[in-house]
């Protein structure tokens, strides 16, 4: 199983100090992670896409280009791509392009996202908000097949008669991963495709999403795909340290602003220390702890989901940087290795 990094470069205040970094430092210290993720043996570093002041990464491409040519073997891949207010020819071409400067390591993980700032951003209408979507995932899928000679119409773009997609990828084809919070129309989609699929596991137990990865795998079933390229993943906060109490200690008041700003955004309750301590459970979606019960809970998500790839989003909210590198090299020198080991 391939066990990587999912982040949204966050530039939230300090709980501790006030303090809000700027946004050139965190793509710096994204740029810094993925280095290290690298070297410690991870699988995969994927990186989303905002457009809000308290994210620094609005482009995830060209932040993931100034890693490409650092790294080695990371596979390198947007988390995700706001594919409704793209537009499909520049991911692709972007995304060919990080493939080049990779040598074969990039992916894309198209998905609708949970803001809806890029929509009056890019000039498009919320009331097309699923059109959108289903269009131009349809288009960079177009353009995947057969990027030499694309024709394709829609609704929403002008028309492509015949012309080229260029730089063409490394990779054939390009991969692209489709991501998914919970809407079952989606997973069927992506199962009647044949694209794999991640889960966004953020609330609630994981358990409650096995039925979603069932019903994925039936309908690339029933769409004649074949069992191997029906991948699951899935995308969990949580972080790493040595003990359980340090990590607690750096986490949860950063954690906890983010979980109430978002919150106070949209509805929901308050987040608290018994919230926090209950997403902790065994059977909770929040991984913190030391790096065996990191692994534990990783190893839980593979039982019940049978998942192929885990992605921990470690910096959800803005704690020290010596921390969180230290996160990154404990995921992939003791957390990774225990994993494989149960797994092998």
């Amino acid at each position: 199983m391939e066990i990587g990094i999912s982040a949204f470069a966050e530039t939230t205040p300090d709980p501790e100090t006030g303090v809000t970094i700027s946004h050139a430092e965190r793509l710096r210290e994204i740029v810094a992670e993925i280095e290290l993720a690298d070297q410690v043996g991870l699988d995969v570093y994927a990186l989303g896409e905002h457009h809000r002041p308290d994210y620094a990464a609005s482009a995830p491409a060209v932040v993931l280009a100034a890693a490409a040519t650092h790294t080695s073997r990371i596979r390198l891949s947007s988390a995700v791509t706001v594919l409704s207010s793209e537009d499909p020819v520049r991911v692709f071409q972007q995304y060919a392009t990080l493939d080049g400067l990779s040598n074969g390591r990039a992916e894309i993980m198209a998905g609708r996202g949970s803001f809806i700032e890029s929509f009056p951003l890019f000039g498009f209408d919320l009331d097309d908000y699923d059109e959108l979507y289903a269009e131009k995932l349809e288009l960079l899928l177009a353009i995947r097949a057969n990027p030499t000679d694309v024709r394709w119409s829609g609704k929403h773009r002008p028309a492509i008669p015949g012309l080229g997609v260029y730089p063409l990828p490394v990779q054939e084809p390009l991969p692209i991963w489709v991501a998914v919070g919970g809407n079952p129309q989606s997973v069927v989609r992506a199962g009647t495709l044949g694209l794999p699929l991640t889960l966004a596991i953020i609330g609630g137990m994981p358990e409650q999403f096995a039925p979603l990865a069932e019903l994925y795998r039936e309908a690339g079933r029933r769409a004649g795909h074949d069992e191997s390229v029906l991948r699951v993943a899935t995308h969990s906060h949580g972080f790493v340290a040595a003990t359980t109490q340090a990590a607690t200690d750096v986490h949860f008041k950063p954690y906890q602003g983010v979980m109430n700003g978002l919150g106070r955004e949209r509805g929901w309750g308050h987040f608290s220390r018994t919230s926090y301590e209950a997403a902790r459970s065994r059977r909770g979606a929040l991984l913190v702890g030391n790096p065996e019960e990191v692994a534990e809970k990783i190893l839980f998500q593979h039982e019940r989901l049978g998942i192929d790839r885990f992605m921990l989003h470690l910096s959800a909210g803005t704690m020290p940087h010596a921390d969180v590198l230290k996160a990154v090299e404990l995921l992939g020198t003791e957390v990774a290795p225990l994993v494989r080991k149960a797994l092998a």
